[in-house]
């Protein structure tokens, strides 16, 4: 079966990618950047082809002869975290964008991933769900959507706020939204109902609630997540916390954007509850409980097997770039800081420092300064440090490391290149690369600051003490480093 895969860097698509390869379908992932796209992995596969198609601009270029002959169609984009205020207009014109591409095809099934709509009054995500239901099912091509509530799952965004939540909070002063029953469903579950639709003609034009086996409050979600990691937590409801002021305590308690904690908010007081099930027992799959989950969550973590976290989504950002337009770090007009050191250790080891370099590992020298600076980032808006990093050894281009995205991370040719996604007032590049100069290799560390205005040379003079200190800290360190 040939299979078109929409969303196939997030975090159902990355998840989903490899089981239907297993299942031996060939795929092809619609991405809207190749350089975003690991060279080795999963997505260079001999089963994997790779399309570069926006669907929030015109389609018209897109070269639709590779996906003519496909026989399914995964629909798995959402703008949810991207903004606050225009996310339906996005995904409405996805979708269309979407339809008009599918329609040149010879597909006979569209499988799309949407959020439980049964309430009357629905939030501005849910009701953005629902509408996009509406345009994928006007389609000439069938439709069959699973509509779920909660997904828990190693790196989905709700699973990693409510792990913010009990491992940072012993006494939680809650909203009153934290009574609202959900039900949560596990990951692996999802997987089961995404590849156990693939053409079946009686789901074809349908809509299928699924859930877990388990109804709960977020409190209860909250306590039984604390539960399975050994905690004691007290939550205090307080009934006078506005929606605003509780997407800010999100954005600070836990590592979520502050457009994603609005949009979440909106929708934690929507009671969302799956009705009678019919696709769980026409598939055979045995639903997996809250609590379950979540311990299978943590063997991924433990096991540092992560495959997707929500946090990598270039939607997850704050700044709205793209990956081929920074890819080159300038030169004219910038502020350049750069270190040398000759490697007189390993140098395998010192290229295994560069690549597990911020997380837990932090930044070698003066971490505390780091911290700072990623909590002053949060109080202007930003993305902060908390959102550490998928894997601990390993990182990918497109990957989130703290407030930095990778844009390079070519290990075989030693170079790894990062781009600042924190508040600036201007463009920032931090580079790290092993070269070798008459038989001796060196570490070159290379900080680019490309400042916007009078205000951004004024910022980057005032911090130029720091730099000093902290960049010739690290370099020295990553090099002297040995676990």
């Amino acid at each position: 079966m040939k299979i078109l895969l929409t969303g196939a860097t997030g975090y159902i698509g990355k998840r989903l990618l490899p089981v239907i390869i297993e299942q031996g379908h060939e795929v092809i992932c619609c991405v809207r950047n190749r350089n975003r796209i690991p060279s080795e992995g999963i997505y260079v596969h001999p089963k994997v082809s790779i399309l570069e198609v926006d669907f929030l601009k015109d389609i018209a270029n897109v070269n639709s002869n590779l996906i003519k002959d496909i026989d399914v169609a995964y629909y798995l984009i959402h703008s949810m975290t991207s903004t606050i205020k225009d996310f339906e207009k996005l995904e409405e014109k996805s979708a269309k964008n979407f339809i008009k591409l599918i329609e040149q095809t010879s597909a006979k099934q569209i499988i799309y991933l949407s959020g439980i709509i049964n309430e009357e009054k629905l939030s501005k995500h849910l009701a953005s769900r629902k509408m996009v239901e509406g345009i994928l099912s006007g389609s000439k091509v069938p439709l069959t959507t699973i509509r779920a509530g909660i997904i828990v799952g190693s790196g989905s965004a709700s699973f990693e706020i409510i792990r913010d939540l009990v491992e940072k909070l012993p006494i939680m002063i809650t909203p009153k939204w934290v009574n609202t029953k959900h039900q949560p469903i596990a990951i692996r579950n999802i997987l089961e109902y995404l590849t156990g639709v693939l053409l079946k003609e009686e789901t074809f034009n349908k809509s299928f609630d699924v859930g877990g086996p388990d109804i709960l409050s977020y409190k209860e979600m909250l306590l039984q997540f604390a539960e399975v990691r050994g905690l004691k937590r007290i939550i205090i409801t307080v009934p006078v916390m506005t929606p605003r002021l509780s997407s800010y305590w999100l954005y600070f308690v836990t590592s979520t954007s502050y457009a994603l904690a609005v949009n979440l908010v909106n929708s934690m007081k929507v009671e969302i509850i799956a009705k009678d099930n019919t696709l769980e027992k026409m598939l055979g799959i045995k639903p997996i409980s809250y609590k379950e989950a979540v311990r299978m969550a943590f063997q991924r973590i433990e096991q540092n097997n992560v495959v997707s976290s929500w946090k990598d989504s270039l939607a997850s950002s704050q700044v709205d770039n793209s990956l081929l337009e920074n890819i080159n770090v300038p030169t004219d007009g910038c502020f350049i800081d750069k270190k040398e050191i000759e490697i007189t250790t390993n140098v395998e080891q010192v290229l295994n420092n560069i690549w597990s370099i911020g997380g837990e590992r932090g930044w070698y020298y003066a971490d505390w300064l780091w911290h700072v600076r990623g909590f002053i980032d949060k109080l202007f808006g930003g993305v902060g440090l908390r959102r550490g990093r998928t894997n601990k050894n390993e990182i990918y281009t497109g990957d989130t490391l703290d407030f930095w995205r990778v844009l390079v991370a070519d290990k075989r040719n030693k170079r790894l290149l990062l781009y600042a996604e924190m508040k600036l007032p201007g463009e920032a590049w931090l580079e790290f690369k092993i070269v070798e100069k008459n038989g001796k290799n060196y570490l070159q560390q290379i900080a680019t600051f490309r400042p916007k205005g009078l205000f951004g040379r004024l910022y980057w003079y005032s911090l130029l003490p720091f730099h000093y200190f902290v960049f010739e800290g690290m370099a020295r360190n990553i090099i002297k480093y040995k676990g």
